[in-house]
C-alpha cells in the first residue's frame, strides 16, 4: 500500500505528523530495504543510516532501552556503556544477525581501513526479530550482499510493511513488518520532530488495540461466532504473547546519552497502547539516537550544543509514545499479505477485517 493510501490510518494523539510521517522526517535521517521473496524464503535486511557521512567517524549520542530482553541483537553493551552509535542501525532475522554484523565491520573498514589496527575496533549494531513462521529462517538466506543493497537503497522515501526485515513479520497473528511515523512537538520555545521507525513481531488478535479501540477483541468474538471459526482461531486465543520488536527513535532535538535513554523507555508506552503486555517470550527493545551534533572519532574534547534541560523534555516523551504507537499502526495498516514457508500464510489487517473504516468509527 503507498504512502498516501496509508493517509486514512486513524492519527495518534493531538501532535501533528511531520510531512513524511517517517524517520526520514529527522533531518539527516535514511533508510533502505533489501527484501527477499522466494518462496520460503520470507525476510530481508534493512538499514538506518543517521546522517549521510560516516557513522565511525562522526558519531552520534544514542542510548537503548530493554523492555523485555528475549532477543538476539548485538551492539547493545557498548552503546549502553559509551552512548554513541558508530554504524549503521541494522535490522533483520534472528538467524541473520551474525551475517549482518560482519557486513557492517567489512563496510567501515573499506571505508576506514585504520580500525582494528591503528583505531579501535568496531561495534556493530544489528537488531533482530524471529520471522520463522513465515521464512525459512534455517535456510540462513541473509549474506554480506543484502546488508549492502540495503545500506546503497537509503533514502528518504521511506516503505513501510511487508518489505526489508519486515518481510517475514507477524503482529497480532496479522501480517506484521516495518511500520514508520513522526511528530512534531514544540519544547524550550524550539518545534523539534521525534520519529519512530519499528519492527513489528508479536502480540496475539485479542489484545490488539488500534487508536483506543480494541480492534483484536472484535475481529475475535466475530470469528467465534461464525459457525466456521477455525482451531486455528482458538488456538490462537490462547498461546502466550511471542515475538518481538524493535523501537528505533530518532530525535533532531539536542540530547545527550542519558536523556535519550529516557527518550527511549517512552517507546515503551506506545507499545503499551497497542496491547502488549511484553509478555515473556517478547524481545521488546528500543533505541534513541539524536542527529543535533555528533562526536568525531579522534577528537579530544567534545564540544556539546546547549542541551534541553530535563524539565523540558515532556513533549518529546508524548512524541516518542504517539510516534511508536503510530508507527505499529502503519506496520499493520500497510503491511501485503505473504505466504511462506510450508504454506504459512498471514493476511493483512485490511483482509481479516475488510470493513475497518467501519468497524473503527462504530467503536468510536
Amino acid at each position: 500500500m503507498s504512502r498516501s493510501a496509508a493517509d486514512n490510518a486513524p492519527h495518534v494523539g493531538a501532535l501533528p505528523r511531520g510531512p513524511l510521517n517517517t524517520i526520514a522526517d529527522v533531518p539527516g535521517v535514511s533508510v533502505g530495504h533489501c527484501t527477499l521473496d522466494a518462496g520460503a524464503v520470507q525476510t530481508g535486511v534493512t538499514v538506518i543510516r543517521p546522517h549521510g557521512g560516516d557513522p565511525f567517524r562522526d558519531k552520534v549520542p544514542a542510548a537503548v532501552s530493554v523492555i523485555n530482553g528475549f532477543g538476539k541483537s548485538i551492539g547493545l553493551v557498548q552503546v549502553d556503556e559509551l552512548g554513541t552509535l558508530e554504524t549503521p542501525i541494522a535490522l533483520t532475522n534472528t538467524f541473520g544477525v551474525a551475517a549482518v554484523a560482519q557486513a557492517q565491520i567489512r563496510a567501515a573498514i573499506r571505508a576506514n581501513p585504520r580500525i582494528g589496527r591503528e583505531w579501535s575496533t568496531l561495534n556493530p549494531l544489528v537488531f533482530e526479530c524471529n520471522d520463522g513462521y513465515l521464512n525459512d529462517i534455517q535456510a540462513m538466506a541473509v549474506g554480506s550482499q543484502h546488508f549492502d543493497d540495503a545500506y546503497a537503497a537509503a533514502s528518504t522515501e521511506v516503505a513501510s510493511g511487508s518489505v526489508g526485515a519486515g518481510r517475514g513479520m507477524s503482529c497480532f497473528d496479522l501480517k506484521g513488518g516495518i511500520g514508520n511515523a513522526s511528530r512534531v512537538a514544540e519544547a524550550a520555545g524550539c518545534r523539534y520532530t521525534v520519529g519512530a521507525l519499528v519492527l513489528a513481531n508479536f502480540g496475539r488478535l485479542p489484545m490488539l488495540t488500534l487508536d483506543g479501540v480494541p480492534l483484536g477483541r472484535m475481529l475475535s468474538e466475530r470469528a467465534t461466532a461464525g459457525a466456521n471459526a477455525s482451531a486455528t482461531n482458538a488456538s490462537a486465543r490462547m498461546k502466550p504473547e511471542q515475538g518481538s520488536i524493535i523501537m528505533i527513535v530518532a530525535t533532531d532535538a539536542p540530547l545527550d546519552a542519558r536523556q535519550l535513554k529516557r527518550l527511549s523507555q517512552r517507546a515503551a508506552a506506545g507499545l503499551a497502547r497497542t496491547g502488549s503486555v511484553y509478555g515473556h517470550g517478547s524481545g521488546d527493545i528500543a533505541l534513541a539516537f539524536s542527529t543535533a551534533y555528533t562526536v568525531p572519532h579522534e577528537a579530544q574534547f567534545v564540544t556539546l550544543p546547549p542541551l534541553l534541560a530535563d524539565e523540558r523534555l515532556d513533549p518529546l516523551f508524548r512524541a516518542c509514545a504517539d510516534s511508536v504507537e503510530q508507527a505499529i499502526v502503519d506496520a499493520l495498516w500497510r503491511a501485503a499479505p505473504v505466504t511462506g514457508r510450508d504454506g504459512h500464510r498471514r493476511l493483512s489487517l485490511h483482509d481479516s477485517a475488510p470493513d475497518l473504516s467501519q468497524l473503527l468509527n462504530s467503536a468510536r
